[in-house]
């Protein structure tokens, strides 16, 4: 699993999901997992769940005002990235929203989601929460825990593990 050529994506970007409680450590253990993948030479994108309302674009700007004009999809590009608004009434499952708008990248990691579809490692940490959020039925395959009882049946691996937790990602979707 050394380059981007190792990772199939059976023609969509594959999706890996990342639960666990409020503080966690999710956001903060895909922060140190993304240049381990990049490093790799993958293009890899996120997708955060937000249970709280969010202002996704500036009330009076324009691409606000083209969605409140009634455009579908608004797109700012800028000489250096790319922030898109769009209508999600249906389509708010992590494996939809990347074969939607992310087809040019070969991973996307997922944050939260947990009722959602799809493979899911959980971040559980003992000084958070011990009680984990997600079963094996929820598509559970791994975690990221220094509670030892939690999970058993399935592949631990320790906050810091990040060249493993990389590995295993890989390992997974080699479809």
């Amino acid at each position: 699993m050394g380059n981007a050529a190792s990772i199939s994506t059976c023609g969509h970007p594959p999706v890996m999901i990342f639960v666990g409680h409020s503080g966690s450590g999710k956001t903060s253990l895909i922060e140190k997992l993304l240049p381990v993948l990049t490093g790799r030479g993958l293009r890899v994108a996120t997708i955060k769940h937000a249970h709280h309302k969010v202002v996704l674009d500036t009330p009076g700007k324009d691409s606000w005002r083209y969605k409140q004009a009634g455009a579908v999809i608004s797109m700012l590009v800028t000489s250096n990235e790319l922030q898109l608004v769009a209508e999600a009434v249906t389509e708010r499952e992590p494996a939809q929203l990347a074969q939607r708008f992310l087809g040019e990248v070969d991973l996307v990691l997922a944050e939260g989601f947990s009722h959602a579809s799809g493979a899911k490692i959980e971040v559980l940490r003992r000084a958070c929460n011990d009680t984990p959020r997600c079963t094996i039925e929820d598509g559970l395959i791994a975690a990221v825990t220094d509670v030892d009882e939690a999970h058993q049946t399935l592949p631990h691996f320790a906050l810091d593990e990040m060249e493993r937790i990389a590995d295993f990602v890989l390992q997974h979707f080699d479809c």
